[in-house]
């Protein structure tokens, strides 16, 4: 494979010592009963060098073949980095009482933009470590290529997928008139835009995007 192209992944993402902390598979979800109802399974969309997917992940699957499956082993640097002492943090626990909240070891709690795990809470103080949980681990992927994306049509699904649009359709010519029904924050409208013009529409001049409503039924 290489960078630019569009594919269809499988996968399970394990620790070392096994634990299965990520996985594509709603079967097998279920037979680990880490099954959960809030997490949408199945294929997952990537486009090779756009940074869908983990350093590891994505040089791995660069290394692959369509149907080929593989299992590889990714260190800290190739996932999500090391970890930083300077993330955790001890925070008064009044801060946390002022929005009635009874911090406890082992809570996840949100700070802004950010999100950190309770480490321990002594007399006052409560240190959290706002680190990815899999910073500094090494991990294991079992990965799977089971197809490529080659139309244009396709592709426009695929990006849309990704960001969680079911619906996102596509118009070509020298300007591309991007459609759907969802409202969307401007920070993921650019990112789509961005990867539209990058890797399909190559010499648009110019996207536009537009989002239709249907007619309110209490109206």
């Amino acid at each position: 494979m290489e960078k630019g192209d569009f594919v269809r992944i499988k996968y399970v993402g394990r620790l070392e010592s096994g634990e299965i902390f990520d996985l594509t598979d709603e079967d097998l979800a279920k037979k680990e009963n880490i099954y959960n109802p809030k997490v949408k399974y199945g294929l997952v969309p990537v486009i090779l060098g756009a940074g869908f997917v983990i350093k590891g992940v994505e040089k791995a699957l660069e290394e692959m073949k369509i149907g080929e499956k593989k299992t590889v082993s990714i260190k800290p640097e190739d996932g999500f980095g090391g970890r930083d002492p300077k993330l955790v943090k001890v925070i008064p626990k009044k801060i946390f009482q002022q929005q009635n909240i009874e911090p406890k070891q082992g809570m996840i709690v949100d700070f802004g933009n950010m999100k950190g795990r309770v480490q321990s809470v002594t007399g006052g103080r409560v240190r959290v470590d706002f680190n990815n949980p899999l910073a500094g681990k090494i991990l294991k992927y079992d990965l799977e290529i089971v197809e490529k994306i080659e139309s244009n049509e396709e592709k426009i699904k695929a990006i849309g997928e990704f960001f969680g649009v079911d619906d996102l359709k596509a118009k070509f010519g020298e300007e591309v008139e991007l459609e759907t029904k969802y409202k969307l924050p401007l920070e993921i409208k650019d990112r789509i835009i961005y990867l539209v013009m990058k890797f399909i529409a190559t010499d648009a001049k110019k996207v536009r995007f537009v989002e239709v409503y249907d007619r309110p039924t209490s109206l």
